[in-house]
């Protein structure tokens, strides 16, 4: 039997958007094809249609789509035939995701997967009754989606970002970097879900090192290189991320900008280092992905997401990347280098 397994990308134009972004499709499929399943995994005898939903665009996503798929191949889902995965992706417009969530349950998929906060709650508003696994939300019993951690209660269950204090470890990190800190400038999106709990611990931080905040909000693309500008005439001495789909979806020019203006930037996972960025700090979104495949694996052998606890993150990982840091004429002292994950030269 034919091993294929079938890619459904949407975006802006209901389509594939650019040659990338096929060739991000066109990759993930030939791992899959040219992997194969561990001997003692129990293959599926059924078709299962999964839907991903996320904010941001596969090409952006590649990384944690591959980690999910991983996950699945290690469990038996290798065969082609098995897996239908139908990705939607909001492009960092969150207006966009009801219509995504709906047009998922009409399909009648056996499970969603979400990647964050919006996607998450667009599903369960779409629909009480397909599961719903989690990838990353930084706090889904406040948020709404499950009744506690220990026992969810409804259709929906996961994985869980909540790691406040990370915000915290960045600041010192940077504190670490650039002695004489003493303005960072703090990017985030206030609509999206953690932000202001991630900044209070932020201003936490800097209040303990003696470092001004200057949170520079960002709804949407139009406001990153505004941001910047105001960044640099305040005379910020860094720039510190906070996690959102937003900034997420402009990695490139985020990091082409702080480079250009010559500024340390730290930010929340490892994909924005392979875009060039400086450093990062924080739970690793690809491992997140790569436990989800469990969850949905467990679903699809008949438990229900009301039974199956939410688990919380246990990979943190910093990654520095020596080229970024020439580049501004920046020298990451030998202490912070020891300690990192990985460093790139």
């Amino acid at each position: 039997m034919t091993n294929i397994f079938h890619f459904t990308v949407f975006g802006k134009n209901r389509g594939v958007k650019t040659m990338s972004e096929k060739l991000s499709v066109w990759l993930l499929a030939t791992v899959l094809l040219t992997t194969t399943a561990p001997a003692q995994a129990q293959p599926t005898t059924k078709n299962f249609r999964i839907g991903y939903l996320a904010g941001s665009s596969l090409t952006v996503n590649a990384d944690r789509i591959e980690a999910f798929l991983r996950g699945l191949r290690e469990l038996g889902y290798s065969q082609g035939k098995d897996i239908v995965l139908e990705y939607r992706a909001a492009e960092g417009k969150t207006e966009r995701y009801p219509a995504l969530a709906s047009e998922l349950v009409s399909l009648k998929v056996d499970v969603i997967v979400t990647a964050g906060a919006a996607s998450t709650r667009a599903a369960k508003e779409a629909t009480s009754t397909i599961p719903i696994v989690m990838t990353q939300d930084t706090d889904p019993v406040g948020s709404g989606f499950v009744a506690s951690l220990a026992r969810p209660g409804g259709n929906i269950t996961g994985l869980s970002t909540l790691a406040p204090e990370i915000s915290g470890k960045r600041l010192e990190l940077l504190k670490e970097i650039v002695p004489s800190l003493s303005r960072v400038a703090t990017l985030g999106t206030s609509n999206y879900p953690g932000n202001a709990q991630s900044l209070k611990e932020t201003e936490l931080a800097a209040a303990a090192f003696g470092v001004r905040v200057q949170y520079l909000d960002t709804l949407g693309p139009q406001d990153i290189e505004p941001a910047f500008r105001a960044a640099v005439r305040d005379s910020a001495h860094a720039v510190l991320l906070l996690q959102s789909f937003v900034l997420n979806s402009h990695r490139k020019q985020i990091v082409n900008l702080a480079i250009k203006s010559r500024l340390p930037a730290i930010y929340y996972s490892p994909e924005w280092i392979r875009d060039g960025g400086l450093i990062s700090y924080g739970v690793s979104f690809t491992d997140l992905n790569h436990r989800a495949a469990s969850y949905v694996d467990k679903i699809l052998k008949g438990a229900k997401p009301a039974d199956l606890p939410v688990e919380q993150p246990t990979k943190f990982e910093l990654v520095i990347n020596l080229k970024a840091a020439k580049q501004i004429g920046l020298t990451i002292p030998p202490n912070v280098l020891a300690r990192a994950d990985r460093v790139i030269r």
